[in-house]
């Protein structure tokens, strides 16, 4: 054994994977993406990109951490929007937000490609694993999107403020956030994600007749709260699910079920936040009219 690590053609260091550890936000992935090539380790084929949250010390591994900075995050991203464009940088931006396991080895090695080939059109290049997977990555991550755009379902508060808890499978939350934004001006209304433990706030009251109010982000919601919305329902929104439930059972035309249709279109792991299937058997008012 001795032999075979003393050999040059055995080096155990050759073995190991190069792990680079980076704070879990874009701006710590792109910091780690200035030390990789700060320290000439991008050529190294074993080099790994996790997020410092998601890592799992290995005894056959030797991981570095960096510290986010901002000034490097911002000279990575200057040079990514030249190499890359808008849309190559949405591709980027939306992979990041899927939080897989390995999307920050993932994008590191699209970006070395676009730096490597400058004149090419990598995110075309659907013949590199690597740009296959993010694309892919991000065909899912803009479904998620276009899923809690449509089936988010607000609730009033008695502080008039419509509360909606989601657990989407990415971190989406910014990226529907200016969808409700631009509909929603005339309200306070709150997007809590459980499964991340974070939302995002719209205070009407900071908004001009010209420009909404910014989002705001909120953290460490009261857990009973969490857990049990209607102790902090208002009267109104009683009676709003009430109605709403009811007109969902009387539109609903018994001969023309299709369950499995409708699964397909609205997947059962979102109905544990949509009112109309928040219902109790025989209630009086889901009784057909008709």
């Amino acid at each position: 054994m001795s032999q075979l690590m003393q050999s040059p053609d055995y080096i155990v260091g050759h073995l190991t994977p190069s792990i680079v550890l980076y704070e879990p936000s874009f701006e710590g992935w792109l910091s780690a993406v200035f030390y990789v090539y700060a320290n000439r380790l991008q050529e190294d084929e074993s080099l790994q990109l996790i997020a410092q949250d998601s890592y799992v010390p290995s005894l056959i591994s030797e991981a570095s951490s960096v510290a986010t900075d901002e000034d490097h995050a911002e000279r990575v991203l200057t040079k990514l929007h030249k190499l890359l464009g808008r849309s190559g940088m949405r591709n980027i931006l939306w992979g990041f937000l899927s939080e897989k396991d390995n999307i920050g080895t993932i994008l590191f090695q699209v970006i070395k490609y676009a730096i490597d080939y400058p004149s090419r059109h990598i995110m075309e290049d659907l013949g590199n694993l690597s740009v296959l997977e993010l694309v892919q990555t991000v065909k899912s991550v803009g479904r998620e999107k276009h899923r809690m755009e449509a089936f988010v379902r607000f609730e009033h508060t008695t502080d008039d403020i419509y509360f909606a808890r989601v657990e989407p499978d990415f971190n989406v939350l910014p990226l529907i956030g200016e969808h409700f934004r631009q509909r929603y001006q005339d309200q306070h209304w709150a997007i809590y994600d459980l499964t991340r433990n974070y939302g995002i706030y719209y205070d009407k009251s900071n908004s001009t007749p010209k420009r909404p109010a910014a989002l705001q982000t909120i953290t460490d919601l009261d857990d009973a709260v969490l857990r049990n919305p209607a102790s902090i329902h208002s009267p109104d929104e009683q009676r709003y699910q009430k109605f709403w439930q009811g007109y969902f059972t009387n539109v609903n035309i018994k001969e023309r079920k299709n369950p499995k249709l409708h699964k397909q279109y609205l997947p059962q792991r979102y109905w544990k936040y949509l009112s109309e299937k928040q219902v109790l058997p025989n209630a009086e008012h889901l009784q057909k009219r008709r």
